[in-house]
């Protein structure tokens, strides 16, 4: 992240105004934009995007707004681009049920397609947009262009009133569509200071400031801003991939976040503060420190947990066991507890942080050293440590001490075993708060690798059958993820039915699965299978013997990727084949040998086969010894991958002796 240093007032006379497009007003020459010439692989692109926000100042209200206004204009070159006339404008709330939430106005939308000589304009109609409440905390606006075809144009325009001042407008200058030009004028009042950084790898083409008189007139008073000038031309489409945090924190864009205000009255208000200021704010507040000193709440309930065990990490298990059966995780984040602790118990529901701050009471409860750790789930974003933004954290979790170790609890998900975070969780660094000491930052990891084991003990038949057993055990994220799926089903047996189906060549005839709801232990899964491998009276029997979780596709297609891949945890798989062929049989043909490393031990991979007395082996190693590889890392592991899935596009053959 680059710090834009901002100057209130500049004197820039000689610099250009930057200004909106006339709507409708198209050229030729995007009539007959080649895409070739920014990206060959466009399915569209914005051919103009410009927006402006501004603070106004609500006489009726007594309050400042924040004014946005967006205006895009977009050429479709194929079906493939329809996507981009599916618009989608997001509106924020409190959740409150008040009227201090966002509000969309003066939207307006058409398609343009060249027909006999000039452009055909189809506007659309305002029964086309509809509203989708997301949350209590955010509705969408969605509607469809009219009309579009292949070498459409589209274009619109809207202006969202909002009572959300502190991060002003964020600017998002890349998508996941490439943009020619893309420009943010931003109107900061003389007297209100923001913070301004650049987010992402590409430099601003422009970068402007000017003076704008009377730009904010206030109980008849006329007020000067600086008007904040942003230009990226040229913009490349922005490419997810897998194994990524937030886009947020790799898109290029504008972020904004207010520092002070000066009022007309000579006061002033500080809104980026220190941490001390943080810490005493947030160990004060209701919802957040106050909820942590609940422990009282607990006093009755904390000894029928623990017995008269001293044991402190037992009983912080025990404790940990209770909260996860006791109170139903909502599906709500937040920092901050919507009710109280003792309202938490009683209804057996909450936000993460109506659960959290209760965990965090019982371990109190017990006597146990607890605290509370806020954080940025890894969908939301990276948080901003030049200085305190409260804004930036959206989750809150429990960090309890014992001994020389320090273990980080989210009772939210039942499935989760202690000491582990879900995946979500893991992001970067928290920001740990302390009732009584000041708050730090630690790092976000996942406490164990994951593991998973897989082996497939069995037999061959005359007839060309493997009869055998494969045993999975499973520990870290990769059992986490393992139980969630099971119990998306109303039974284990409808579970095992539904694998049974999607398994092409592989019949299960019987099956065991242990630990289930005992997350401590390794989750355990035993299948009897049968499964062909070639047909009664052939000589030649040809089987790919990678049939236990394959690798098919490279999850790694970008030419380059700019971002890190985050894989959340370290992880090793295991996989064992031990198939007793038939006496008048042979191994003619087999997978070679494999030994490929990641640089700087990154990871591994291991492929061995060999027979012995009949006994055919096939055993794989796969090792990924980190959480996070960097983007120069990047073709390393996209190599890594091309190979694994070459090796395992190998057949073994077994062939009947004459």
């Amino acid at each position: 992240m680059r710090k834009l240093v901002i100057t209130a007032l500049l004197l820039a006379p000689f610099l250009a105004n930057a200004q909106d497009f006339d709507f409708g007003k198209l050229t030729h020459e995007e009539r007959l934009f080649d895409r070739n010439k920014i990206d060959s692989n466009a399915n569209a692109v914005f051919l103009k995007e410009y927006g402006t926000s501004r603070l106004s100042y609500d006489s009726e209200t007594g309050h400042m707004k924040l004014v946005y206004q967006y205006h895009a204009r977009i050429k479709l070159f194929n079906k493939e681009g329809f996507d981009a006339a599916n618009v989608v404008i997001p509106i924020y709330k409190n959740g409150n049920g008040n009227n201090d939430q966002e509000f969309l106005s003066d939207l307006k939308a058409s398609t343009f397609n060249f027909q006999n000589g000039k452009f055909e304009e189809s506007e659309m109609s305002s029964k086309a947009v509809f509203n989708e409440e997301k949350s209590k905390y955010l509705s969408l606006s969605k509607f469809t262009l009219p009309n579009i075809k292949e070498n459409s144009i589209i274009e619109y325009q809207y202006t969202i009133e909002s009572p959300y001042l502190f991060n002003f407008k964020t600017w998002h200058f890349q998508s996941d569509l490439p943009k020619l030009t893309s420009t943010y004028v931003a109107y900061i009042p003389a007297n209100y200071k923001y913070n301004v950084s650049l987010r992402g790898f590409y430099k601003l083409t422009e970068n402007k400031a000017e003076l704008s008189s009377g730009c904010l007139r206030i109980a008849g008073k006329d007020m000067d801003c600086s008007k904040l000038i942003y230009n990226m031309k040229d913009v490349p489409a922005f490419l997810e991939e897998d194994y990524m945090t937030a886009p947020s924190n790799y898109k290029s864009a504008i972020y904004f976040e207010l520092e002070e205000v000066h009022y007309l009255t000579g006061s002033s208000q500080k809104y980026t503060k220190s941490w001390k200021d943080i810490d005493y704010e947030l160990t004060s507040r209701k919802e957040f420190g106050g909820q942590m000193k609940r422990k009282d709440v607990f006093k009755t309930i904390v000894p029928s947990i623990i017995g008269t065990s001293t044991d402190e990490l037992q009983n912080a298990k025990a404790i940990f066991e209770y909260i996860k059966k006791q109170v139903k995780w909502n599906n709500y984040y937040g920092k901050y507890s919507e009710t109280s602790v003792k309202e938490v118990i009683d209804r057996r529901s909450g936000n993460v942080a109506d659960i959290n701050f209760a965990l965090i009471s019982a371990l109190s409860a017990a006597n146990l050293d607890v605290e509370a750790v806020m954080i940025s789930t890894r969908d939301n974003g990276t948080v901003n440590k030049l200085y305190p933004i409260i804004s930036d954290f959206n989750y809150v979790v429990a960090k309890v001490n014992i001994g020389e170790t320090s273990y980080l609890l989210d009772a939210t998900e039942p499935l989760i075993p202690f000491g582990l975070l879900p995946l979500r969780c893991i992001n970067d660094q928290g920001r740990v708060i302390n009732l009584k000491k000041p708050s730090y930052w630690m790092d976000m990891k996942a406490s164990k690798r994951s593991s998973s084991i897989h082996s497939l003990i069995g037999k061959m038949t005359e007839d060309g059958k493997i009869v055998g057993t494969i045993t999975s055990i499973s520990g870290g994220f990769h059992a986490f993820n393992n139980r969630r799926e099971i119990k998306k089903y109303s039974s284990v047996d409808e579970y095992v039915e539904k694998l049974d189906e999607r398994l092409t060549n592989m019949k299960i005839k019987n099956y065991t699965i242990k630990n289930i709801d005992s997350v401590e232990n390794a989750l355990i899964e035993e299948y009897q299978v049968e499964f062909n491998v070639g047909n009664a009276g052939e000589t030649d029997n040809h089987f790919n013997p990678f049939f236990i979780n394959p690798i098919r596709k490279n999850p790694f297609k970008l030419n380059e990727r700019n971002y890190p891949v985050d894989l959340g945890a370290a992880s090793e798989e295991r996989i064992s084949i031990n198939i007793i062929l038939p006496e008048n049989f042979q191994l003619k043909e087999q997978p070679k040998d494999l030994s490929i490393g990641l640089p700087n031990q990154g990871g591994r991979y291991l492929l061995q086969t060999n027979l012995l007395d009949k006994n055919l082996t096939i055993n794989q190693q796969l090792l990924f010894s980190k959480a996070i590889y960097t983007s120069e890392e990047y073709h390393y592991l996209k190599e890594f991958y091309n190979q694994i899935i070459q090796t395992q596009k190998s057949d073994v053959l077994i062939s009947k002796s004459n």
